[in-house]
């Protein structure tokens, strides 16, 4: 076999075994990714990526509305505004928090009295009081009207 016709096989199965390999690393088209509750676009600064959590591992709030809400009432939490209903509907179990949330930062020693899970924090949006992924923002749990 002439070095030449060598030449050309090789390049033709290296050829092939790129197009094989970026063909099965490449990312779907955009009109198949099915959106459904367990997806969303993420808009933590990943460039609308799209990404599909599984909601049974994500954590409780391990506390109720009406414990958190004796609380806040206790430590004189409460009268805040509810926020805007279509902002309020994004707030959800597995979305990011909403970009241009005013989140408010609550004292210390309420804070210590709600449960601790490790990776999650509490932040406060208008009337409600949330959990969410330290990292990511996603939003774990969302107890309603817990500040009114």
């Amino acid at each position: 076999m002439s070095k030449l016709k060598q030449f050309n096989r090789v390049s033709t199965l290296l050829c092939t075994s790129f197009l094989l390999a970026s063909a099965l690393c490449a990312d779907p088209p955009s009109d198949k990714v099915q959106k459904g509750k367990d997806k969303g676009s993420d808009r933590a600064g990943n460039g609308g990526v799209e990404y599909a959590l599984d909601l049974s591992l994500m954590v409780s709030a391990g506390i109720s509305v009406g414990d958190a809400r004796r609380l806040a009432v206790s430590q004189g939490l409460t009268g805040m505004k509810p926020l805007p209903p279509g902002i309020r509907k994004n707030l959800a179990r597995g979305k990011p928090m909403p970009p241009g949330i005013a989140k408010t930062r609550m004292p210390g020693s309420y804070v210590s009295q709600l449960p601790r899970h490790e990776g999650y924090a509490w932040v406060q949006a208008g009337s409600d009081l949330v959990l969410v992924v330290t990292g990511s923002l996603v939003i774990s749990d969302v107890l309603e009207g817990v500040f009114r």
